[in-house]
């Protein structure tokens, strides 16, 4: 897995304040497990947390909730979110499995898109143009730094359903894009610092390993 950019606004350089390294070890190598966690510093996760807690309210709003697709929708708002934050926290020490969890967010970000989008065809509603005033509006206030949910509140809870639902396809387009970017930076890092290389090697290994178990072909 790829070692992530040290660019403070976008990635953690803080280790893992419950067990901080010794301050010799800190002057001159990042110890045993590298610096990890600090996933708030990341753009995407507050976009996600927004994302999350806006679809609870969607959902709770406009959708049965004892229906199939209340259930889905929350799952797949809170999967992109804290799987953003579980990768950050396990990237210490294991670069695979944090850009594995990256992936899964946004592979969830990306079905929640469409629920939200089948909810506007289903019941006749509009999805707003990409230059629609509206859809403007709301890409400029989420450009805005430290957002937090309460920016959204008074739209999410108060406005009809056609428009909470365009305003979270907005903020969800949003957070794909900032997830891409991120994505490509872990996936460029894997292959620089020879995660490739580890792959092949825990394949042989695996391969070597069913070969002294027993294959077919022993008898």
């Amino acid at each position: 897995m790829p070692e992530r950019k040290r660019n403070a606004t976008d990635v953690t350089k803080a280790t893992d304040a419950s067990h901080p390294l010794p301050q010799s070890h800190l002057s001159h190598e990042e110890g045993f497990i590298p610096p990890h966690g600090g996933y708030q510093k990341l753009f995407s996760y507050p976009k996600t947390q927004i994302i999350y807690d806006a679809t609870v309210r969607f959902c709770d709003r406009f959708i049965d909730k004892r229906s199939r697709t209340h259930d889905q929708m929350v799952q797949a708002a809170r999967s992109g979110n804290k799987n953003i934050a579980e990768g950050s926290r396990i990237s210490g020490t294991s670069k695979e499995a944090e850009l594995t969890l990256t992936n899964v967010a946004r592979a969830s970000l990306e079905e929640l898109l469409g629920d939200y989008k089948d909810y506007l065809r289903q019941h006749g509603l509009r999805l707003w143009d990409k230059n629609a005033k509206e859809a403007l509006y709301v890409r400029k206030l989420g450009k805005k730094d430290n957002l937090f949910y309460e920016d959204f509140r008074e739209f999410i809870e108060t406005r009809p359903a056609e428009v909470v639902a365009n305003i979270l396809i907005c903020l969800i387009h949003q957070a794909n894009y900032l997830l891409d970017q991120q994505l490509r930076r872990l996936e460029q890092d894997f292959l620089r610092d020879g995660g490739l290389r580890e792959r092949m090697t825990r394949a042989r290994l695996a391969a070597r390993a069913k070969q002294s178990r027993g294959g077919p072909h022993d008898g």
